[in-house]
């Protein structure tokens, strides 16, 4: 199988109504353990990076460990530079060696975030990189006014326009989905999925899934929902399998048996995440 391209992987998702989680990482063991999830469930999965994360881990390292393990993986494994908020950051996503790249512009007007988005599909294209935007405002889950009304939602009509005009592969909307810990229980809008599916032909992508209700996931995956981002969940799972492993003491002062230890625990947690996402039962 090996390293695939993000949105080949994607419409397959689409057309088979599975959703692939899109695993954030920030290390050699998030990297290894997220293959090894999707190996586990015999499924796709997307090993990606946060670039804010670059002053503790250089994205060309990041890159070529995720390439590394994906092409090597027996299921189909994708690699993709999460949230680059700016042209610099996105290209350099691609100059570090990552074929898939978001370039983030759903803080600015929305000309704006045309030009910005349509500038890094040009150079993705070029150099065969996927290239992911963001219309609408997916804020954060500290707070409630960025997921609980409609105002940062995304817009069809404007959805449709904007595929065209940029010309990226995928599109990340908000739909009452927030980033990080939600300060109260998010309630996703369904039929603005289904209107945003309906108006686009691209796939689309779910960010903030941490901590979203089970069903409620499963029913955007039957929607028409493709790539579902995933970072709080997995790093509280290794944060709590290295506290329950040091309060255990079977390792102490042994952090390289720690290390391999907390595996069992992180791919447990990416293999249920695929599970979830697959409610339909897809096989490869």
């Amino acid at each position: 199988m090996a390293l695939v391209k993000v949105n080949d992987l994607l419409r397959d998702a689409t057309e088979h109504h599975y959703g692939v989680p899109a695993v954030n990482t920030f290390n050699y063991e998030t990297i290894k353990y997220i293959v090894a999830g999707a190996e586990q469930e015999h499924m796709p999965v997307i090993v990606q990076f946060y670039p804010g994360f670059c002053d503790y881990m250089p994205l060309s390292l990041v890159s070529a460990v995720a390439k590394y393990y994906a092409e090597r993986a027996s299921v189909p494994v994708a690699v993709h530079l999460d949230h680059s908020a700016g042209y610099d950051i996105a290209v350099g996503g691609i100059r570090d060696g990552f074929p898939s790249v978001m370039v983030d512009g759903s803080s600015l007007p929305y000309e704006e975030n045309v030009a910005l988005t349509k500038a890094v599909a040009e150079v993705g294209a070029v150099f065969g990189v996927d290239i992911e935007a963001e219309l609408g405002h997916v804020g954060s889950g500290a707070n409630a006014e960025d997921f609980i009304g409609s105002d940062l939602y995304t817009d069809p009509a404007q959805a449709a326009e904007f595929v065209e005009r940029t010309g990226c592969g995928s599109l990340a909307i908000a739909v009452g989905n927030a980033h990080g810990p939600y300060v109260k229980t998010p309630q996703i809008d369904m039929q603005r999925i289904r209107d945003v599916r309906a108006a686009v032909d691209v796939p689309l992508v779910m960010h903030g899934c941490s901590d979203i209700p089970d069903e409620q996931l499963q029913e955007t995956v039957n929607l028409g929902m493709s790539k579902y981002n995933i970072a709080t969940e997995y790093f509280r799972a290794m944060y709590f399998s290295i506290k329950k492993n040091i309060e255990a003491g079977a390792f102490d002062g042994d952090a390289f048996g720690l290390m391999r230890e907390i595996g069992q625990d992180m791919t447990a947690f990416v293999a249920s995440k695929i599970r979830l996402l697959n409610p339909n039962g897809y096989s490869l």
